[in-house]
């Protein structure tokens, strides 16, 4: 029996290219006679173009093309079909469904008006300075609040209700009625959006930033009106994405169309600015929470509902009170989504969409509900934690809550808090203990893979799926060394291709239980037909049963006799023994399929110099089997440092007047930095969840940050005894509420 590699610490086998800069990235790939493109970005929030002036600009040294919407081709549009996720690898989904220059017509900052294409990316970016761009401008919708001042919210997705809600809140014992906000978020990870592209014989090849290349191919197909066998799109390494790049942009389709115009390589990179305008970000929202108890606290009513901003070319809705709906057990439930247009660029996914900024309000809720009932916020929580999963009258697959939240109080000191707000002081400090449960879905979606086992001892394995920096690459060789004993440095990985099995997005912590299930599918159909290979004539294991033959090491054995991959291979001049596989989702209709966890934390509030901190953060999160735990102690890790700029930092502002973004740079968009690190327990429960797949692993990408931004709040009321429902908690409204 090999011995097992799941669950054992693993050092990335990717990350010596990372580490010695050859892991190319969508950016970094040269070829002859590739061409470099830069935006012209919209400098108003909404009107119309008047007229374009690229005359100057064409004139310049090096300038190749501009397109624009006077010049650009004809483009399709992709149609605008709901994601069905057990027909995920033929999706084809963007989330700002007009493509660029398609008309004259400015609905948000930062929106392409023309493309510069030029010999080098100076002077295409000296040429795109010198197109000049005439508006008739309109008065711009800059907000949530103007928005819905402009018109009624719109119905989104996600809806839910059960019970009798609004009798069972007006009659009950204790009751809040509260609003929380969230600003917009930006996506800003390290590597920008990028795109190298060319054609070659009527085909289309891409080098792309994204966390989709299968969808991103389907896509570009549809744009271009392409068979998708005409499409490759490569993304073998990704700098991050968050959310950001799992959807095709208007930058991409814009540098393929500039290739097949020039008829040759084009490169795009967005600039950081532009990142924060036409890439995507977390809406803002607006969350009222009305919760009511009966006299021993336990959930009587509980009522959700939440509005967010959108663009007004495509309605997104951010799915806040997703998770409120069976988190905790209560009869009588509502919860609701709507959006309003605003003039900002479409919003996205941001990691843990919908979680994140619910579980804010949700959590900040539950602790203002059970001070008003007299309740530790522990206990309270504990009252009324879910049995089942009273959305849909299922019972959880696994739910390890209580432990979770025991664990992590225990180590964090919890029972001996003093619940006094502002009673435990250390020097000029005044300390603060919050608390908030994290919760994300577990999904396992449809995932192809290839695995050959090869005649000089070596595995290659092949997906369709990318690793944005998590791991993947690690968590897919793990997969193939467990069942075939293969040494880890003797498997070779492949990502990042359309032109590899399909394989889904990475993103909603679904793609480490797919592409494990995919990958053991292939092994295993590899190891069959080794084992028929073993047994024909002149082979090691010849007129032997095949299903007498065990694997061991990288070898088959049977009554005492070895024989290696490669030896069997050779004995029949075969270059490799081949599987393919195709897994499916998770069966929903049986188990409810959820990870849990909770976050304690502990701030420092500091009220004569007006200064807060995080000290600590104290976790313990059950996502089922941990297969690396290096690498998905580094998930949360990564994960809660963004819960602190979510709660203390990030917030994307435009001008009130004009609609342009104020701080769309990281000189003046907040996020955490060293200094503002804190001390970081993370205790991973590890109880493999064998009702949702064969190895029991469920995502861990999302739940870190879910929750943490309600229990730092939590600790700054705990400290201060200022509730701070607007996010980000910023030094200034604390004063403000001492004075």
């Amino acid at each position: 029996m090999n011995e097992s590699i799941i669950g054992v610490p693993q050092r990335r086998i990717d990350g010596r290219l990372k580490v010695s800069g050859t892991a190319d990235y969508a950016a970094d790939h040269s070829m002859p006679g590739l061409l470099y493109a830069y935006g012209v970005y919209s400098t108003i929030a909404r009107g119309q173009i008047r007229t374009i002036d690229d005359a100057k600009a064409l004139q310049m040294p090096g300038v190749v093309s501009i397109v624009h919407h006077l010049n650009c081709p004809k483009l399709h549009r992709t149609p605008a079909t709901p994601m069905d996720m057990s027909k995920i690898l033929n999706a084809s989904k963007v989330d700002e469904f007009r493509t660029p220059f398609e008309d004259d017509q400015v609905s948000y900052p930062g929106q392409f008006m023309a493309l510069v294409v030029a010999e080098t990316f100076e002077q295409a970016r000296a040429a795109a300075y010198q197109v000049s761009v005439d508006y008739e401008v309109a008065e711009p919708i800059t907000s949530l609040t103007e928005g819905l001042k402009a018109q009624a919210a719109q119905d989104g997705a996600g809806g839910h209700s059960r019970g009798k809600p609004e009798p069972a809140f007006a009659s009950a014992a204790k009751k809040i009625d509260v609003t929380y906000t969230t600003p917009v978020e930006n996506h800003n990870p390290m590597e920008m959006h990028a795109t190298t592209a060319w054609w070659e014989e009527g085909c289309l090849f891409v080098y792309e930033s994204t966390q989709g290349v299968v969808n991103h191919r389907n896509v570009l197909a549809n744009v271009f009106d392409l068979p998708p066998d005409r499409v490759e799109v490569r993304a073998p390494f990704i700098g991050s994405g968050f959310g950001s790049k799992l959807w095709p942009w208007p930058h991409s389709i814009a540098a393929c169309v500039a290739a097949k115009i020039t008829g040759r390589p084009v490169q795009l990179m967005l600039p950081r600015a532009q990142m924060f305008t036409t890439s995507g970000h977390r809406p803002q929202t607006s969350q009222r929470m009305r919760l009511a108890t009966d006299s021993k606290g336990k959930l009587v009513s509980l009522r959700h509902e939440s509005i967010n901003s959108t663009s007004t070319t495509d309605a997104y809705t951010e799915t806040c009170a997703s998770v409120t709906k069976s988190l905790y057990a209560c009869p009588n439930v509502l919860v609701s989504h709507k959006n309003v247009p605003v003039n900002r660029g479409t919003p996205t996914s941001m990691r843990a969409p919908g979680a994140a900024p619910g579980l804010f309000a949700l959590e900040s809720a539950i602790d203002e509900m059970a001070l008003d009932a007299g309740i530790d916020p522990l206990a309270f929580r504990l009252l009324n934690r879910a049995a089942k999963d009273e959305s849909v009258d299922l019972p959880w697959s696994s739910n390890h809550l209580e432990e979770a939240m025991n664990v992590a109080a225990q180590k964090i000191g919890w029972q001996q808090r003093n619940p006094e707000i502002g009673s435990m002081r250390e020097g000029d400090e005044i300390i603060g203990y919050g608390m908030g449960a994290c919760n994300w879905e577990a999904s396992q979606v449809p995932t192809d893979a290839r695995v050959l086992l090869r005649a000089d001892g070596t595995a290659l394995a092949q997906c369709g799926l990318q690793d944005i920096g998590t791991g993947t690459y690690t968590v897919v060789a793990q997969t193939l060394s467990q069942l075939s004993g293969l040494a880890l440095e003797r498997i070779e990985v492949q990502l990042g291709s359309s032109a590899y099995p399909p394989g889904a997005m990475s993103g909603g912590s679904w793609a480490t239980s797919s592409v494990m299930s995919a990958i053991a599918g292939a092994t295993r159909q590899a190891l069959d037909n080794l084992r028929q290979i073993a047994v024909l004539k002149g082979a090691p294991f010849e007129g032997q049963k095949t299903e007498n033959l065990q694997v061991e090491e990288g070898y088959l054995v049977c009554d005492g006799q070895r024989a290696s991959f490669g030896q069997i291979l050779d004995s029949q001049q075969v270059a490799h023994a081949e599987g393919n596989y195709q897994s499916g989702g998770a069966k929903t209709d049986t188990y409810s399929f959820r990870s849990f966890g909770a976050h304690f934390v502990e701030v420092r509030w500091d009220p004569g110099i007006s200064h807060l901190r995080v000290a600590r953060v104290v976790s313990a999160i059950d996502v089922g089997q941990v297969v690396n735990p290096l690498a998905a102690r580094n998930q949360v890790e990564g994960a809660i440092v963004m819960g602190i700029g979510m709660a203390l930092f990030e917030a994307g502002e435009n001008d009130p007047r004009s609609g342009l973004p104020t701080n769309n740079n990281y000189a003046e968009y907040l996020v955490p930095v060293h200094a503002d690190q804190p001390d970081i327990d993370i205790t991973l429960l590890d109880y493999p969840d064998l009702n949702f797949s064969e190895f029991g692993a469920r995502g861990i990408g999302e739940i870190g940050i879910t929750g943490l931004a309600a229990a730092i709040a939590n600790a700054v009321y705990h400290a201060t005894g200022i509730r701070v429902r607007d996010l980000p908690i910023t030094k200034e409204k604390l004063m403000h509420g001492l004075a």
